[in-house]
C-alpha cells in the first residue's frame, strides 16, 4: 500500500465539534490522526514533517469540521453491497450507525428476510454473530465508518417461532445470549422497533432484560418508539422507564408526531424530554423533512395524507407515484390499492413543519438520514440529510448557531453513542475531517428526483485518506478506508477509549 499523504488544511474557520467558538485557522493530517491545530501551521509543522511533504487543500472562506455522524440508518448491508457508498460520503459523512429501529442484519442468517427485516434487503441476512458481520465490513472496506447497534426484531427472529407473542423464558435467555455476544464483539448498543408489528407484542420487561446486558456493557439503547401517533407520550414515558430500569443511555429515534390529530404535540413531548433527562441520559435523533418512510401499512393509509410509493414488488411501475393517483386510475380505495401494492414501501407525509423545527433545535436532538438505501424511489433522506439542515434550518431559518449545528452532527453523536476518538476535531483525534462552503451548502435531492448528491461539499477525509472530492462533474469516491468501529467507555472528565 502507499504512504497515506499528509494534508494542510490551511486557512479555514475551524469548528471543533464541541459547540464551543469556531476560529480561523489550519488543520493538519497526517496518516489516520489530527497531527496539529492552530493558525501558521505550515511555518511551525511538527517534527519529522516538512513543507514538501504536504498536499495543501486551500480552505479560505470555507468551514473545517469533523466528520458527520449519521445516527439513524439502515445502512448495514449497503456499506457490503455498494461499498462506495456515495448518497453518505457526498454529504460529508464518515461514520454510519447501522441496526436502528430493531433491524440489524447481525446475529441472524436466513435465505430470505421477512418485514420489517426486508428494510435491509431480502438476501441480506448472512451474519450469525457480530463477529461475522464485522469481518465482512472489514472485507469490503467501505468508504466510511461503521458503528453496530443490535436489532431487538432481529433477536426475535433468531429466537423465537412466533412473534404475536411475548418471548417464553428461555427464548429471552437465548436472545440474551446473543446478545452479550455481540456486545463482547463491539456492538454500541440495542435498538428496537417495537412500532412494528414484529416487535409489538414484546412486553416492556423483554426489552428491559436486554437493555441491562447493554448497561453492563456501557452501551446505549435506541428505540423507534411504540407509538408516534396518539399513545405517543406513553410510549416516551415507556422508553424512558425501560432505559431508566436497566441503567442505559436513552436515544429516541427519529422523534416526530406523527398525524394530523397529533401536530403541534411537540408542545407536550420536548417538556417531557427535559423532565426525563432530570433522572436520566436521554436524546433524540431527527431527519429534517416533514415526511417519514418505511414499508407499506394499511393502518398508517388514513385518506388524509399524502403517500408516495418508493417500491412495490406486484407492481415494479408504480414507485414515485402517489397512492392516491393509483387508487384513484384503478377504482379502488386507498386502503384497497395499498394491499395490492404490499409488500412494498412508502413516504409518509406526516408530520408539521413547525413540529420538525422544534425537534430539530432542541439542545438534546442529533441529525440523523432514516435513509432506505434499498428503496427503488428512496426518501431524498438518503441523499440530503445532512446539507439540508445547514441549509434550511442553519441558513434559512436561523434556528441554531453554526457550532451548534455542526455539534449535532459530531460531538454530541459521538458522546451519545460512545464512538471514540470521533466527531471532534483535537489533536491526537482520529481524522475523519469534512470541508465545506457554508454559503453554498445545500440538498438537491427532491421527492421528484431523489437519488441526487449534495453541493457545497468540497472535501472528505476519512482515516486521514481522501475519500471525497466535490465540484467535479461526476461526484466520485476516490479512497475508501473506512473501519468497523467499536464502543467506547466514557470516563471520567467526558474522556472516551475503545473497548
Amino acid at each position: 500500500m502507499a504512504e497515506q499523504a499528509i494534508f494542510l488544511l490551511e486557512g479555514g474557520l475551524v469548528v471543533d465539534g464541541s459547540g464551543g467558538p469556531s476560529w480561523p485557522g489550519d488543520v493538519l493530517l497526517a496518516g489516520d490522526r489530527i497531527a496539529a491545530m492552530g493558525e501558521g501551521l505550515r511555518q511551525r509543522l511538527p517534527e519529522g514533517i516538512a513543507a514538501a511533504d504536504l498536499e495543501t487543500v486551500d480552505c479560505r472562506g470555507k468551514v473545517i469540521a469533523p466528520g458527520f455522524i449519521d445516527v439513524h440508518t439502515h445502512d448495514d448491508a449497503i456499506v457490503l453491497r455498494d461499498p462506495l457508498c456515495l448518497p453518505k460520503i457526498s454529504q460529508g459523512i464518515t461514520t454510519v450507525v447501522t441496526g436502528n429501529c430493531g433491524i440489524s442484519l447481525a446475529p441472524y442468517r436466513t435465505p430470505q428476510a421477512r418485514p420489517p427485516l426486508t428494510l435491509l434487503g431480502i438476501d441480506s441476512f448472512r451474519h450469525a454473530t457480530m463477529a461475522d458481520y464485522r469481518a465482512a465490513v472489514e472485507a469490503a472496506q467501505p468508504a466510511l465508518n461503521v458503528a453496530a447497534l443490535i436489532g431487538h426484531t432481529t433477536l426475535r427472529f433468531a429466537t423465537m417461532d412466533a412473534l404475536d407473542r411475548a418471548a417464553t423464558e428461555d427464548e429471552c435467555a437465548r436472545m440474551g445470549q446473543l446478545l452479550e455476544a455481540c456486545m463482547l464483539d463491539g456492538a454500541h448498543g440495542l435498538s428496537s422497533g417495537l412500532f412494528y408489528e414484529q416487535a409489538f407484542a414484546a412486553p416492556a420487561e423483554e426489552v428491559t432484560a436486554l437493555a441491562r446486558i447493554v448497561a453492563r456493557h456501557g452501551g446505549v439503547y435506541a428505540t423507534h418508539l411504540r407509538s408516534e401517533m396518539e399513545t405517543i407520550i406513553e410510549a416516551m414515558h415507556e422508553a424512558g422507564d425501560t432505559a431508566f430500569s436497566a441503567g442505559a443511555p436513552l436515544v429516541i429515534s427519529h422523534h416526530k408526531c406523527a398525524g394530523p390529530a397529533n401536530w403541534g404535540r411537540t408542545l407536550e413531548t420536548l417538556p417531557l424530554v427535559d423532565a426525563l433527562a432530570k433522572r436520566q441520559d436521554i436524546a433524540l435523533d431527527v431527519y429534517p423533512y416533514v415526511a417519514g418512510s418505511t414499508v407499506l401499512r394499511e393502518d398508517l393509509v388514513d385518506g388524509v395524507i399524502d403517500i408516495l410509493l418508493t417500491w412495490s414488488d406486484p407492481h415494479p411501475e408504480v414507485p414515485g407515484r402517489m397512492l392516491a393517483d393509483i387508487a384513484r386510475e384503478w377504482g379502488v380505495g386507498q386502503k384497497e390499492a395499498c394491499r395490492r401494492l404490499q409488500p412494498g414501501g412508502a413516504c409518509y407525509f406526516q408530520m408539521k413543519e413547525e413540529d420538525v423545527e422544534r425537534v430539530i433545535a432542541h439542545p438534546r436532538t442529533m441529525i440523523g438520514s432514516d435513509g432506505l438505501p434499498h428503496d427503488r424511489h428512496p426518501h431524498p433522506r438518503l441523499w440530503g440529510a445532512f446539507p439540508r439542515v445547514f441549509a434550511r434550518y442553519w441558513r434559512e431559518r436561523k434556528l441554531f448557531t453554526l457550532e451548534q449545528a455542526v455539534h449535532k452532527m459530531t460531538g454530541m453523536t459521538a458522546r451519545n453513542l460512545r464512538i471514540a476518538d470521533r466527531g471532534l476535531l483535537r489533536l491526537g483525534a482520529m481524522a475523519d475531517v469534512v470541508v465545506f462552503d457554508p454559503r453554498t451548502i445545500a440538498d438537491t435531492a427532491t421527492y421528484d428526483r431523489p437519488k441526487s448528491a449534495s453541493v457545497g461539499i468540497e472535501r472528505v477525509f476519512v482515516n486521514g485518506a481522501c475519500a471525497f472530492r466535490g465540484g467535479e462533474v461526476e461526484p466520485a469516491v476516490r479512497a475508501r478506508a473506512g473501519r468497523m468501529l467499536t464502543r467506547a467507555v466514557w470516563e471520567t472528565g467526558s474522556r472516551i477509549r475503545a473497548c
